[in-house]
Protein backbone atom coordinates (compact mmCIF):
# COMPACT_ATOMS: atom_id res chain seq x y z
CA UNK A 1 0.00 0.00 0.00
CA UNK A 2 1.66 3.29 -0.82
CA UNK A 3 0.81 5.87 1.88
CA UNK A 4 1.02 9.84 1.06
CA UNK A 5 2.47 12.28 3.40
CA UNK A 6 1.40 15.95 2.80
CA UNK A 7 2.23 18.16 5.71
CA UNK A 8 1.73 22.06 5.46
CA UNK A 9 -0.03 24.77 7.72
CA UNK A 10 -3.35 24.68 5.97
CA UNK A 11 -4.54 28.06 7.01
CA UNK A 12 -6.44 27.35 6.02
CA UNK A 13 -7.49 24.01 4.41
CA UNK A 14 -9.02 24.71 0.67
CA UNK A 15 -10.73 23.17 -2.51
CA UNK A 16 -6.71 23.00 -3.66
CA UNK A 17 -5.04 20.59 -1.23
CA UNK A 18 -8.04 18.62 -1.43
CA UNK A 19 -8.30 18.44 -5.09
CA UNK A 20 -4.46 17.53 -5.02
CA UNK A 21 -5.59 14.80 -2.35
CA UNK A 22 -8.54 13.82 -4.38
CA UNK A 23 -6.40 13.32 -7.73
CA UNK A 24 -3.37 11.28 -6.43
CA UNK A 25 -5.88 9.05 -4.51
CA UNK A 26 -8.38 8.34 -7.80
CA UNK A 27 -5.61 8.19 -10.01
CA UNK A 28 -4.07 5.71 -8.12
CA UNK A 29 -0.63 7.40 -7.68
CA UNK A 30 -1.51 6.46 -4.01
CA UNK A 31 -3.56 4.49 -1.86
CA UNK A 32 -3.95 6.67 1.44
CA UNK A 33 -3.09 10.09 2.16
CA UNK A 34 -2.34 11.18 5.65
CA UNK A 35 -2.63 14.67 6.16
CA UNK A 36 -0.40 16.96 8.90
CA UNK A 37 -0.64 20.24 9.54
CA UNK A 38 2.28 21.49 11.33
CA UNK A 39 2.73 23.80 14.52
CA UNK A 40 3.93 27.51 15.15
CA UNK A 41 7.57 26.43 14.58
CA UNK A 42 8.42 29.24 12.65
CA UNK A 43 6.45 31.95 13.95
CA UNK A 44 3.82 32.29 10.81
CA UNK A 45 1.67 36.06 10.98
CA UNK A 46 -2.11 34.64 11.30
CA UNK A 47 -1.77 30.76 11.98
CA UNK A 48 -4.43 29.65 13.96
CA UNK A 49 -4.49 27.34 16.54
CA UNK A 50 -3.95 24.12 15.57
CA UNK A 51 -6.85 22.11 17.06
CA UNK A 52 -8.95 24.38 14.46
CA UNK A 53 -6.94 23.63 11.52
CA UNK A 54 -7.29 19.81 12.29
CA UNK A 55 -10.93 20.35 13.20
CA UNK A 56 -11.18 21.43 8.90
CA UNK A 57 -9.42 19.09 8.22
CA UNK A 58 -11.50 16.31 9.57
CA UNK A 59 -14.51 17.34 7.47
CA UNK A 60 -12.27 15.20 4.95
CA UNK A 61 -11.22 12.22 6.50
CA UNK A 62 -12.42 8.94 5.38
CA UNK A 63 -11.34 5.28 4.59
CA UNK A 64 -8.52 7.33 2.69
CA UNK A 65 -7.75 10.58 4.02
CA UNK A 66 -6.23 9.89 7.41
CA UNK A 67 -5.84 13.76 9.43
CA UNK A 68 -2.96 13.09 11.93
CA UNK A 69 -3.36 14.84 15.49
CA UNK A 70 -0.68 13.45 16.88
CA UNK A 71 2.63 14.27 15.06
CA UNK A 72 1.66 18.09 14.85
CA UNK A 73 4.75 19.16 17.77
CA UNK A 74 7.42 17.89 15.35
CA UNK A 75 9.10 20.52 13.80
CA UNK A 76 11.01 18.97 10.94
CA UNK A 77 9.44 16.59 7.69
CA UNK A 78 12.49 14.45 8.29
CA UNK A 79 11.13 13.88 12.02
CA UNK A 80 7.94 13.42 11.22
CA UNK A 81 8.65 10.38 7.83
CA UNK A 82 11.55 9.06 10.72
CA UNK A 83 8.33 8.16 12.96
CA UNK A 84 5.91 7.29 10.13
CA UNK A 85 8.02 4.69 8.95
CA UNK A 86 8.26 2.93 12.04
CA UNK A 87 4.06 2.48 12.01
CA UNK A 88 3.92 2.51 7.39
CA UNK A 89 5.72 1.29 4.66
CA UNK A 90 6.17 2.63 1.34
CA UNK A 91 5.60 6.24 2.70
CA UNK A 92 5.33 8.51 -0.53
CA UNK A 93 6.01 12.73 0.50
CA UNK A 94 3.68 15.06 -1.02
CA UNK A 95 5.37 18.14 -2.41
CA UNK A 96 4.47 20.92 -5.00
CA UNK A 97 7.40 21.63 -7.47
CA UNK A 98 8.03 25.02 -5.46
CA UNK A 99 8.99 22.61 -3.03
CA UNK A 100 11.59 21.47 -5.16
CA UNK A 101 13.90 25.15 -5.31
CA UNK A 102 14.98 24.84 -1.84
CA UNK A 103 14.88 21.11 -0.90
CA UNK A 104 18.47 21.24 -0.07
CA UNK A 105 17.69 23.87 2.75
CA UNK A 106 15.80 21.71 4.36
CA UNK A 107 16.71 20.15 7.78
CA UNK A 108 18.80 16.89 7.17
CA UNK A 109 16.40 16.81 3.33
CA UNK A 110 19.31 14.03 2.76
CA UNK A 111 16.77 11.68 5.00
CA UNK A 112 13.75 12.11 3.08
CA UNK A 113 15.47 10.59 -0.30
CA UNK A 114 15.04 7.30 1.16
CA UNK A 115 11.19 7.89 0.69
CA UNK A 116 9.37 8.40 -3.17
CA UNK A 117 8.89 12.32 -3.23
CA UNK A 118 5.39 12.57 -5.38
CA UNK A 119 6.29 16.06 -7.30
CA UNK A 120 2.95 18.36 -8.05
CA UNK A 121 4.46 19.99 -11.19
CA UNK A 122 4.31 23.35 -12.20
CA UNK A 123 4.90 24.73 -15.90
CA UNK A 124 7.59 27.48 -14.30
CA UNK A 125 9.01 25.42 -12.80
CA UNK A 126 11.99 23.10 -14.12
CA UNK A 127 11.43 19.74 -11.88
CA UNK A 128 14.26 17.77 -13.42
CA UNK A 129 16.95 20.19 -13.20
CA UNK A 130 15.99 20.14 -9.40
CA UNK A 131 16.06 16.38 -9.37
CA UNK A 132 19.58 16.50 -10.72
CA UNK A 133 20.85 18.95 -8.64
CA UNK A 134 19.58 17.67 -5.54
CA UNK A 135 20.44 14.09 -6.36
CA UNK A 136 16.66 12.99 -5.97
CA UNK A 137 16.40 8.96 -7.14
CA UNK A 138 13.37 8.67 -5.90
CA UNK A 139 10.19 10.77 -7.86
CA UNK A 140 6.68 10.45 -8.72
CA UNK A 141 6.17 13.85 -11.14
CA UNK A 142 2.31 14.09 -11.21
CA UNK A 143 1.84 16.66 -13.87
CA UNK A 144 -1.75 15.61 -14.93
CA UNK A 145 -3.40 17.63 -12.28
CA UNK A 146 -4.97 21.07 -13.48
CA UNK A 147 -3.38 24.17 -12.30
CA UNK A 148 -5.25 26.26 -9.34
CA UNK A 149 -4.41 29.46 -8.30
CA UNK A 150 -5.59 28.70 -5.02
CA UNK A 151 -3.02 29.67 -1.69
CA UNK A 152 -4.00 30.07 1.96
CA UNK A 153 -3.00 33.46 2.18
CA UNK A 154 -5.30 34.12 -0.70
CA UNK A 155 -8.29 32.90 1.01
CA UNK A 156 -7.25 34.89 4.58
CA UNK A 157 -7.06 38.11 2.42
CA UNK A 158 -10.93 37.41 0.93
CA UNK A 159 -11.88 36.50 4.65
CA UNK A 160 -10.86 39.55 5.82
CA UNK A 161 -11.55 42.05 2.78
CA UNK A 162 -15.19 40.07 2.83
CA UNK A 163 -14.63 38.90 -0.81
CA UNK A 164 -16.76 36.00 -1.37
CA UNK A 165 -15.33 32.00 -0.42
CA UNK A 166 -16.84 29.25 -2.40
CA UNK A 167 -14.90 29.59 -5.25
CA UNK A 168 -11.91 28.36 -2.48
CA UNK A 169 -13.24 27.13 0.57
CA UNK A 170 -16.26 24.02 0.83
CA UNK A 171 -18.89 24.88 2.60
CA UNK A 172 -18.50 23.06 5.81
CA UNK A 173 -14.96 25.31 6.31
CA UNK A 174 -16.72 28.21 5.59
CA UNK A 175 -19.32 27.78 8.31
CA UNK A 176 -16.64 26.65 10.57
CA UNK A 177 -14.54 29.73 9.82
CA UNK A 178 -17.61 31.59 10.85
CA UNK A 179 -18.71 29.62 13.66
CA UNK A 180 -15.65 30.11 16.02
CA UNK A 181 -15.01 33.51 14.60
CA UNK A 182 -11.44 32.73 12.59
CA UNK A 183 -8.91 35.17 10.44
CA UNK A 184 -11.02 38.11 11.66
CA UNK A 185 -14.88 36.58 10.66
CA UNK A 186 -16.97 35.82 7.86
CA UNK A 187 -19.86 37.95 7.67
CA UNK A 188 -22.76 36.94 5.27
CA UNK A 189 -21.44 38.81 2.37
CA UNK A 190 -18.63 36.44 1.84
CA UNK A 191 -19.87 33.20 3.03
Amino acid sequence: MKIGIFVGSFNPVHKGHIKIVKHLIENKYLDKVIIIPTGNYWNKQNLIDIDDRINMLKFYQNDSIIIDNKLNNLTYTYEIMNELKREYENLYLILGADNLISFDKWNNYEDLLNYYLVIINREDIDVNYYLDKHKIKKYIIVDDLEKDDIYSSLVRDLITSNKSLDKYLDVEIINYIKNNNLYGGINEKNS
